[in-house]
C-alpha cells in the first residue's frame, strides 16, 4: 500500500518496478481517470503500432467551470466599397492635426499660468 514511499526515498532498498507491474499500474490509473469522467471517451486501439488514442470531449467539466463564457464578437466595421487610400490618408492627417492643436493649447495654457 505504501510502496510509493519506498520509491521516493530512493535508497538501496527501493526495488525497481518491472514491466508487468508498471503496465498494471498505468492501466489502473488510466481506468480510474476515465471512471471519474461524466462523459466517457471512445478508445481506439491501433493493432499495428499497439497505440491507444482517445476521442476526448472539447472541454472537460473542470475546464468549463474555470473558463468564462466566450463573448460574441461585435460586428466588424464595414467600409464602403468606394473608400480609397487617399481617404485613409486624409483621416490620418486630421488626427495628427488634432493632436498638434491639443499640444499647442497645452503649451499656451502653461505660458499663461
Amino acid at each position: 500500500m505504501f510502496d510509493f514511499l519506498k520509491r521516493l526515498r530512493g535508497g538501496a532498498e527501493a526495488a525497481k518496478e518491472n514491466q508487468r507491474e508498471r503496465f498494471t499500474r498505468l492501466i489502473e490509473e488510466l481506468n480510474e481517470a476515465i471512471a471519474d469522467l461524466p462523459e466517457k471517451p471512445a478508445v481506439t486501439v491501433t493493432p499495428e503500432t499497439g497505440s491507444l488514442s482517445f476521442d476526448l470531449p472539447e472541454q472537460f467539466p473542470d475546464e468549463a467551470l474555470a473558463l468564462p463564457k466566450p463573448e460574441e464578437d461585435p460586428a466588424p466595421e464595414t467600409r464602403p466599397a468606394d473608400a480609397t487610400e487617399s481617404e485613409d490618408a486624409a483621416t490620418e492627417d486630421e488626427a495628427n492635426q488634432d493632436e498638434a492643436e491639443d499640444v499647442e493649447a497645452k503649451e499656451d495654457e502653461a505660458k499663461a499660468a
